[in-house]
């Protein structure tokens, strides 16, 4: 029951961080469709019909830094999980004596606490780096320098900026429904069409 909650609240966080640039209509026509704060975020294409997504209204109660923040988050986690769930059901586990299940939720339980303590290091970590950069005046969403470009991938045009960040969203959206088919797929088998039962 813990799990489904924190899928649910993953996706609902990323629900209302979508951005319009629907078609037929005028820019001014579709601006005043937009809450507030979230006029000029990537987010919006084919997938969500060409139009500002919040169909739960959650956008009067987010703000759209927050709300882009939270679905780039769950997003990236997202889209780690889904190597970390498919990767020893491919290739196997790595040499160890704690985890010896291919069995992702499984695999959880075995984990030994103390590598728990070093993933939480870890995490805490990589959230004061992000902070101090975001001190410093760079950003981890998309809208200014990035916090970590060390190949110089980031786009200096602003278009192509812009197309980056929205293949990025597109990814992690679909991690976001993956790893939530995976999961409800762990807990009712065959609840997910074309997945094998113990996948």
């Amino acid at each position: 029951m813990k799990t489904s909650a924190a899928i649910t609240a993953a996706l609902v966080g990323s629900a209302a961080a979508f951005a319009p640039a629907q078609t037929g209509k005028s820019p001014t026509a579709l601006k005043a469709s937009i809450p507030e704060g979230y006029e000029d975020l990537v987010g919006i294409d084919v997938e969500t019909g060409n139009k500002f997504f919040d169909p739960w209204g959650l956008s009067q109660w987010m703000p759209a830094k927050w709300a882009r923040e939270a679905e780039l988050a769950n997003a990236r986690s997202a889209m780690l999980a889904v190597v970390g769930w498919g990767w020893p059901k491919n290739f196997g586990t790595f040499d160890s004596q704690d985890v010896t299940t291919t069995d992702a939720v499984d695999a959880i339980m075995q984990a030994d606490p103390q590598w728990w303590a070093q993933f939480v290091i870890f995490c805490g970590t990589i959230e004061a780096f992000k902070y101090k950069a975001a001190l410093d005046g760079k950003s981890y969403t998309g809208n200014g320098e990035p916090v970590i470009d060390w190949m110089n991938a980031y786009p200096k045009d602003e278009g192509r900026r812009r197309e980056m960040e929205l293949r990025e969203l597109k990814n992690g959206r679909l991690a976001m429904i993956a790893i939530a088919s995976f999961a409800a797929n762990h807990f009712i088998p065959g609840s997910v069409p074309g997945l094998p039962a113990d996948w």
